[in-house]
């Protein structure tokens, strides 16, 4: 289910007061029924975007991710246009690795008319989708099979990542903290992006700017580690720590008005 523009406030205002907002916040903001709203955090919380709690909502406190099939909806809009503007980016004959996610998967979609790559994958839709692209050479690891996450994880698929030295490392995340750390929800997860971003010679970041502030319990890596961050839009703070790390970000929404210099745009 793609959400609503008032759905979309709704989690932004939620981040803009720590994680915690009222049912009766909601209606005098939006100037709509308590019926209205109720049926707004109904839908946010069976997507697992927001708790709801006595009085109003929270900011979930996650330990594993939504399913597959659930994410390849979410945000559906917003990971495309970043997934076009990524596509339109990489070079001709560039070699990539290729994380898993839903925005590596749109990503992969965006590719199928690419003049040519090298990619190196455990992300089984991307694989497929990039079967159809005769231009583009194709590695896909081996290891166990996540059914929910319809990707390869385990030692050897991490192991043959470490094969390879490429151009761009291209990685999603779990959620990124306040503090910039980039976080996953299991090991397995954790050690496939710290590979990406190990044998790689630019690492790029693509994540919607949902996942600012959405918790996962493991560190993968920190914003420091990348080289460019493709998102459809920064919060203010966000924009400004990706400023005092020198980390180039495309975006196809620039940021608050007073950041808007700091942020390079395609």
């Amino acid at each position: 289910m793609e959400l609503s523009p008032r759905q979309v406030e709704i989690l932004r205002l939620l981040k803009a007061n720590a994680g915690n907002v009222s049912s009766t916040e909601l209606t005098e903001h939006f100037a709509v029924s308590v019926q209205t709203i109720r049926k707004d955090l109904n839908e946010l919380n069976q997507q697992g975007l927001v708790n709801r709690v006595h009085g109003g909502i929270q900011l979930p406190t996650q330990s594993h991710n939504l399913s597959f099939s659930n994410r390849q909806v979410i945000h559906l809009q917003e990971k495309k246009q970043i997934a076009i503007n990524l596509a339109e980016f990489l070079p001709e004959g560039a070699s990539i690795f290729l994380g898993i996610g839903t925005t590596p998967q749109q990503l992969a979609l965006q590719l199928l008319h690419h003049p040519g790559l090298t990619v190196v994958t455990n992300n089984l839709n991307a694989a497929v989708a990039l079967c159809c692209n005769p231009n583009i050479q194709t590695y896909m690891v081996g290891g166990r099979i996540r059914a929910t996450d319809q990707d390869v994880v385990g030692e050897d698929a991490t192991n043959y990542f470490r094969k390879f030295q490429v151009n761009y490392g291209i990685c999603g995340t779990g959620g990124i903290s306040a503090q910039g750390d980039l976080l996953d929800f299991s090991p397995e997860e954790s050690h496939l992006t710290q590979t990406i971003l190990e044998n790689c010679e630019q690492r790029i970041l693509i994540a919607d700017h949902h996942k600012y502030l959405r918790s996962a319990p493991l560190k993968s890596g920190h914003l420091k580690q990348i080289d460019r961050f493709f998102t459809n839009q920064l919060d203010a703070p966000l924009a400004e720590l990706c400023h005092q790390l020198s980390i180039r970000v495309h975006t196809e929404t620039p940021p608050a008005a007073d950041l808007s210099q700091h942020v390079r745009q395609l």
